[in-house]
């Protein structure tokens, strides 16, 4: 372990070093400090590690704003937001982009979690208003005369 934490240790007053110019002085002093904070880190990790330390207020209440991930897919579209049953994050629509990051495409996405392939992965609300405006713009209406035109032409 000391051995390890000396590399760390190098690799840091290496990079300080680099980024501006340190006398020799400043090099040791430096190695000493950032060895010994290592030392105290690594003391304090080992010594936690068989404590389990209880949630701090502040990761309570994160804990319970979080969706719970193990109820199902439709349980993960909320009215404002979406939640990636993959990774947890919360968004407003899950995008082909995000899924990238999963490597997976909408389609493997919604297959895997169970969703109908025509289903949005967008929240509630984001789906209503896209509705609410696509109506006020009158696109269901001309929809409908397109398809009725075509059936027409090709019939």
């Amino acid at each position: 372990m000391g051995k390890r934490l000396l590399e760390m240790c190098v690799q840091i007053v290496e990079a300080q070093a680099s980024a501006g110019m340190m006398s020799t002085e400043e090099i040791e002093q430096s190695l000493k400090k950032i060895y010994k904070v290592l030392q105290e880190l690594d003391a304090l990790e080992e010594s936690t590690a068989e404590v389990e330390v209880p949630p701090t207020v502040a990761e309570k209440k994160e804990l319970a704003k979080a969706p719970v991930l193990g109820k199902g897919p439709y349980e993960s579209i909320g009215e404002d937001s979406v939640v990636c049953l993959e990774c947890g994050a919360q968004f407003r629509q899950i995008t082909a982009n995000h899924l990238r990051s999963h490597g997976l495409t909408p389609r493997e996405y919604k297959k895997k979690w169970g969703f109908r392939l025509k289903d949005s992965l967008a929240a509630k609300g984001v789906t209503r208003s896209r509705s609410e405006s696509a109506k006020a713009r009158g696109i269901p209406a001309n929809l409908k005369a397109y398809q009725e035109r075509r059936r027409k032409k090709s019939s």
